[in-house]
């Protein structure tokens, strides 16, 4: 189905998977966020996920080994950022800047040997007569587990944000994080597991995009996505499904820009590979327009240290 000159079955399942990397990483950030933690590792993470998966991938020959490691990679990082951040109580901002550095450098480091090498490859669910439906099958039935796995987790986040008493408990960590001691809840506890978690996701993001979406090691080659991924929850105004709604935007306008070079459109390279990140950094504008005179959507202890003896 051509439309304009782009297909719209192959933009609608590049959609999906363009979207799955960042999708994932926002998903974690967005619970650590809600535990009351401002993770500015993300970045760091994905990248550290990307290496670890890509490295684990090509060594063992698995691409299930090398996603669980890239979740690990990144989960273990965030647990660097959390005992820093929490117990030693640094400040938030400042790690999180520093460990995307750490992580850009290091990932660097390591990654020199990998160069030009081909992970092996991850297929696709097999869902028989699905995959073969026109229009919908290649664009809901076409792809990998961790499309569908990402999708998953956002539905489980939801749920348990909204529903479990886990949830409600780290809900309250992040909105007054003293009165959640003062009823007995481990604070720094909750707030560490919410950072791990966030840190596999965005480990997992980034063995995914080493793995599938590229598929190649390249140094920096998340490109921002980290960054992308913090802003998708801030344009979600911290909500799960609304992360969903913020991933699959990004994806589309990246996967809308490369079928347009692909149609042979007469824009410049340079605007159409920044147009992901301007429509982002617009749709944030207009989301902060329209809410300036609302409530704050923000967890109240956001990026707030907490000391139990204070």
């Amino acid at each position: 189905m051509m439309v304009g000159g782009i297909d719209i079955v192959t933009l609608g399942a590049t959609l999906m998977v363009a979207s799955t990397p960042v999708l994932l990483a926002a998903t974690g950030e967005l619970v650590a966020e809600k535990a009351g933690v401002l993770n500015l590792g993300v970045e760091g993470m994905m990248i550290m996920g990307a290496m670890g998966g890509f490295a684990a991938a090509v060594t063992t020959g698995s691409p299930v080994a090398g996603f669980v490691a890239g979740a690990l990679a990144g989960a273990a990082l965030a647990l660097l950022f959390g005992v820093l951040t929490q117990v030693f109580l640094s400040n938030q901002t400042a790690t999180g800047l520093a460990l995307t550095l750490f992580g850009l450098g290091l990932s660097a480091l390591f990654g020199k040997g990998y160069e030009g090498v081909r992970p092996p490859p991850t297929g696709k669910v097999p869902f028989g007569p699905l995959a073969d439906l026109p229009v919908v099958g290649p664009i809901l039935f076409g792809h990998d587990w961790v499309v569908y796995l990402s999708l998953g987790l956002v539905a489980a986040v939801w749920g348990f944000l909204k529903y479990s008493r886990l949830g409600l408990v780290l809900r309250a960590v992040g909105e007054n994080a003293g009165a959640a001691h003062a009823l007995g809840y481990r604070v720094v506890g909750v707030r560490i597991a919410a950072l791990v978690f966030g840190g596999a996701l965005a480990g997992l993001g980034g063995a995914y995009l080493s793995l599938v979406r590229v598929p190649q090691w390249t140094e920096g080659m998340t490109a921002g996505a980290g960054w992308i991924a913090l802003a998708i929850v801030v344009f979600a105004s911290w909500r799960a499904e609304r992360v969903l709604i913020g991933a699959y935007l990004f994806g589309g306008i990246t996967a809308l820009q490369l079928q347009l070079q692909a149609a042979g459109y007469a824009i410049p390279v340079h605007f159409l590979s920044m147009a992901p990140y301007v429509i982002t950094i617009i749709a944030l504008v207009i989301l902060s327009v329209l809410h300036r005179r609302g409530a704050q959507a923000a967890p109240a202890d956001l990026g707030r240290s907490f000391h139990a003896a204070r």
